[in-house]
């Protein structure tokens, strides 16, 4: 029978499984079950733990169906930042507060002021607070909702929570650690001043997962999930990470020098280094990557969840899509500040999509051109973001949903003014984490799929320079009235 390692990636929209040859590096097999979502005009974005576990069960049959491949090792990537409440028998307190949740805006503040400043947060952890982060979910919810933060006995980020129930060990990893905003990127290790200014009066050494190293096994499949899954019991689970984290081995960023771009739900532009990077600004995170090195990481709340709302507002096709994309369009096209869940990266968490420039003339092709382009400006912010912390990029690896857009790829590689190329990676996080389940089982870093590269090199677009000029006026617009 042929081995494979299984990896896992639960992220805000599925739940994906593959099975990658160890050998090849290649996909042999996958499976996918879709995610509801819990949003609400406030800045609620939730979703229920056992939506994860249910999608866990029903991705990774699909990915396992013809029962001709034996699972070797486990890995598993998660959605960042979210927070997980369980009470003292393990059972969900409430449903999670995701990454893209933007309802803790007033925490952040009361957090940044309670610990002194900005200047002080990035002190102690290399991070300041945002309110994707996983703190002031901590602090909402203990302001909020009181009786659920009396229930609530251990918390943990979803990745975290895939691998209780897959192991029944309760544990976690720099690499998501890092994306709590109590958890100093520099010493690996939870920061006490920032979890007392969050609650003075809580045992935080029985609240939280303990930290492992990030190559390492945490545990094996326990009997039942191993049933529930349709696999073997005793089958070694690695401590796994975020999915940005896991992505970034998927696609082969644990060495310095490339630059990967992720078109997902969020974008984000990552890159390893050997030692702790942090954004004097603090728009850029200081992560851990999940491999025992750093990852500095600038992330835009709206990618692919800004271009398919575009898409789905006018009924096109993403071949339409792509025409639009591709046709380029002239020097008085409009512009648009893709604002619609708020903003991460500028610090906008109640920002809004604005929309300048628009004319009579402006069909629906131009819209919708708008939008890619304005999620992709963000990115060339967010690249900037990157630079601060000492990244220099030559190269993007350009990764996620999005990136099977030739149309979009050549356009980021316009506006990046950088060649960007294309690995054939099938699911960069969940490929990661097989990738990661067998670095840590073989005790050696696995070489990839051996794949062709798509390259797009950067043209003159003086249309972009144009574009570039209102966008920015834009971006001054929203930070000057915090849009």
């Amino acid at each position: 029978m042929k081995q494979a390692f299984l990896g896992i990636d639960c992220g805000t929209q599925s739940t994906k499984a593959v099975l990658r040859d160890p050998r090849s590096g290649a996909v042999l097999a996958a499976g996918r079950a879709p995610h509801r979502i819990i949003e609400g005009e406030d800045g609620t974005r939730e979703q229920d733990p056992a939506w994860w576990i249910e999608a866990l069960r029903i991705a990774v049959r699909d990915a396992t169906r013809d029962g001709s491949i034996e699972v070797v090792g486990v890995g598993v990537s998660g959605q960042q930042h979210g927070l997980v409440c369980l009470d003292s028998s393990g059972r969900p307190v409430r449903a999670a507060k995701l990454w893209n949740d933007t309802t803790t805006a007033r925490e952040c503040d009361e957090l940044t002021r309670k610990l002194g400043g900005t200047a002080r947060a990035l002190a102690l952890t290399g991070n300041v607070f945002l309110p994707g982060y996983t703190a002031p979910k901590i602090a909402w919810l203990r302001a909020h909702e009181p009786a659920a933060y009396a229930r609530t006995a251990r918390m943990c980020l979803p990745h975290d929570f895939l691998n209780l129930w897959l192991t029944g060990e309760f544990a976690t990893e720099p690499g998501d650690a890092s994306g709590t905003a109590y958890f100093d990127v520099r010493t690996r290790r939870y920061r006490d001043e920032v979890l007392a200014a969050i609650d003075d009066r809580r045992d935080w050494v029985a609240t939280l997962p303990r930290l492992v190293p990030s190559l390492d096994v945490i545990g094996t499949l326990r009997p039942e999930a191993a049933d529930a899954l349709g696999l073997a019991a005793g089958i070694a689970v690695s401590a796994g990470g975020g999915d940005n984290m896991c992505a970034a081995i998927g696609c082969d960023v644990v060495v310095e020098g490339p630059v990967a771009v992720s078109l997902g739900t969020s974008g984000t532009a990552f890159a390893y280094r050997a030692e702790p990077a942090v954004d004097p600004l603090g728009e850029a995170a200081a992560f851990c990557d999940s491999t025992g090195g750093w990852l500095p990481l600038a992330c835009t709340l709206n990618c692919t969840s800004a271009t398919e709302w575009a898409r789905d507002l006018f009924g096109l096709s993403h071949g339409e899509v792509d025409a639009a994309i591709a046709d380029g369009g002239g020097a008085d096209e409009p512009a648009f500040l893709p604002y619609l869940s708020g903003e991460r990266t500028p610090n906008l968490p109640r920002g809004a999509g604005v929309f300048v420039g628009l004319r009579a003339n402006h069909g629906r092709a131009s819209i919708v051109r708008a939008v890619v382009e304005g999620v992709t400006f963000g990115l060339a912010y967010a690249l900037e973001a990157l630079r601060r912390t000492g990244v220099t990029p030559t190269e993007v690896t350009l990764v996620g949903g999005g990136a099977s857009s030739d149309a979009w790829a050549q356009l980021c590689a316009d506006l990046f003014d950088l060649p960007v190329v294309r690995p054939a990676i099938d699911e960069a996080a969940a490929s990661g984490a097989a990738r990661q389940a067998q670095w840590v089982v073989e005790g050696a870093r696995p070489s990839l799929a051996p794949a062709a590269s798509r390259r797009f090199e950067p043209r003159p677009r003086p249309e972009l320079h144009a574009a570039a000029g209102r966008m920015a006026a834009l971006r001054e617009l929203a930070e000057a009235n915090r849009l």
